[in-house]
């Protein structure tokens, strides 16, 4: 391999490495602050002009914090357990693509870091990992509502990414493939807003089960403040705790960018190209390819904004209703969305 394609991945994963934990930092107090509006508060605003530098002075507060181990937990495991549950957070965005192809310096460069053909099914693989992590930590804690806590996210895990994974049928089965480059450039012919709006069930599907996914309210059984102060990472402290802490918001960035590159367009905009007279300039601006990471972001942001709203809205669901709700309502809605979608492919194929 080549020493300029070596220099090439090292960039784009710093990039992609960098991006997402400032983007974790900063998403903390994004939901700071919407959180505030909705309930008709202040929210942060003395570290920094806004509040902007709070996520830094957070950042201090937990690197000087004392760190704890239990006298007899499994100190081995109960270190490793928040770098097995951040890593896959950070690693999952691997194959999501940022923008057509640019020229950089005279040499072509894709933006993207990899477009694997099996991209869709790598996503569900690295996501079905960072449960591990969780159980470990709730195992190795040696504390029995740390051990609960790990059990509920495993089965809760399992419940609902049977229905986010049947969810991927509907954008896979209508590009023909599990290639994100090709599902994203497959919903370029898709209407104004290039977005598969065709199997909207499918989509707010996604949206339930990756909420449930990475542990957020109402699905957050897992912590439960109130059942289990704290469940899995009761006994974690200092930057320990940060990572569990930075494995949640990352994963909240990695599930709005499988989201908006599955079922909005990802790195596309709107499809102006009817406008009379001008229609094609204005899409070749619109379209420009340093314009796809603006683009991506835009739909990122929003639905990072839907996850808060939903967070701000919903009480916590009782345990056995989200086990039922994941098997009894979502996984037969799934179905249903997978045979809908079936038909309309053999359809329109026809």
């Amino acid at each position: 391999m080549e020493a300029a394609l070596i220099w090439e991945y090292v960039i784009k994963s710093a990039i992609v490495l960098l991006g997402m934990t400032l983007g974790f930092a900063y998403l903390t107090l994004f939901e700071r602050r919407v959180l505030a509006r909705m309930q008709m508060r202040i929210g942060p605003n003395r570290a920094g002009p806004e509040g902007i530098l709070q996520p830094i002075a957070d950042a201090v507060k937990l690197i000087f914090k004392e760190e704890l181990i239990p006298t007899k937990a499994d100190k081995l495991l109960f270190i490793l357990a928040p770098v097995i549950t951040v890593f896959p957070a950070l690693v999952i965005t691997a194959v999501i693509p940022w923008g057509r192809q640019v020229v950089i310096l005279g040499r072509e460069v894709n933006l993207y870091l990899a477009n694997v053909n099996i991209g869709a099914v790598y996503i569900t693989a690295i996501a079905s990992i960072a449960v591990y992590g969780i159980v470990l930590a709730g195992w190795s804690s040696n504390n029995k509502y740390a051990l609960m806590g790990g059990m509920r996210s495993s089965a809760q895990m399992i419940s609902y990414e049977l229905t986010m994974g049947l969810s991927f049928i509907g954008p896979i089965a209508l590009a023909g493939s599990l290639s994100l480059v090709t599902i994203v450039e497959r919903q370029g012919e898709l209407g104004f807003l290039r977005w598969n709006v065709v199997q909207p069930l499918g989509f707010i599907l996604f949206l339930i089960a990756s909420i449930a996914e990475i542990n957020r309210a109402p699905f957050d059984m897992p912590e439960a403040e109130q059942e289990l102060t704290a469940g899995y990472h009761v006994e974690y402290s200092g930057m320990k705790f940060a990572l569990f802490f930075m494995a949640e918001y990352i994963k909240m960035i990695a599930v709005s960018m499988i989201g908006a590159t599955l079922f909005m367009g990802g790195y596309l905009g709107p499809n102006l190209s009817w406008v009379p007279g001008i229609g094609d300039k204005l899409d070749a601006i619109i379209n420009y390819a340093w314009m796809g990471p603006v683009w991506l972001l835009i739909k990122t942001v929003f639905l990072l904004f839907i996850l808060v709203w939903v967070r701000a809205t919903f009480p916590r669901f009782r345990y056995d209703r989200l086990m039922a709700f994941g098997w009894k309502v979502l996984l037969p809605l799934a179905l249903l969305n997978v045979l809908i979608v079936a038909v309309s492919v053999v359809l329109v194929g026809g």
